[in-house]
């Protein structure tokens, strides 16, 4: 197993050992030792499964006050799949980074709390897996819009399907920072 920092603290990507033959293949998704080790958390509560069409944008979406850390990863697809840093004292706030997960290149990508997250579709249906550090709370449910320019993510879609919630979602700087996550203390 392999970690691959990224320009974002705490946002890794992990690239696990992967073993196959002309069978298929076998690879650990999830050890918590070992994840622990690297500085991952130990306990994850939720585990999410989500498919979506061709041409879909998913996001950016985050919860507050109850945030949650995801470990995300595609089962089948491929997916350019975003972390943004949206913790209003944070040296790095509004900066982003993606990453191209697919079933192929087995990557995963950690997104601590206190990040957004969103996704688009690279091709055909992507079925992407999130394991999440707190429940899923409909009430901090929050969503940024995923063309924010005050962020500047370079999408590979210039368009997309998107749900009535991310068609409507505001930008980041239209949010109150009272509603927005800040660095742990």
């Amino acid at each position: 197993m392999r970690t691959l920092e990224t320009g974002l603290p705490g946002v890794v990507v992990i690239e696990p050992a992967v073993h196959g033959d002309h069978r298929g293949y076998f690879m650990e998704s999830w050890n918590a030792r070992r994840y622990a080790s690297m500085g991952l958390p130990e306990t994850f509560v939720q585990a999410n499964l989500s498919r979506s069409a061709a041409g879909v944008i998913r996001g950016l979406h985050f919860q507050y006050p109850q945030s949650q850390g995801k470990l995300v990863s595609v089962l089948e697809g491929r997916a350019f799949d975003v972390a943004v840093d949206i913790r209003v004292d944070s040296p790095t706030f509004r900066q982003w980074v993606a990453v191209e997960l697919s079933a192929e290149n087995f990557r995963q990508l950690y997104i601590p709390e206190g990040f957004a997250h969103g996704f688009c579709t690279l091709g055909g249906p992507v079925l992407l897996s999130y394991l999440c550090t707190r429940e899923y709370a409909a009430e901090c449910d929050a969503a940024i819009a995923w063309d924010d320019p005050g962020i500047g993510i370079d999408w590979p879609l210039s368009e997309g399907e998107l749900s009535a919630k991310d068609a409507v979602a505001p930008r980041l700087e239209e949010i109150a920072e009272d509603r927005l996550p800040r660095l742990p203390t």
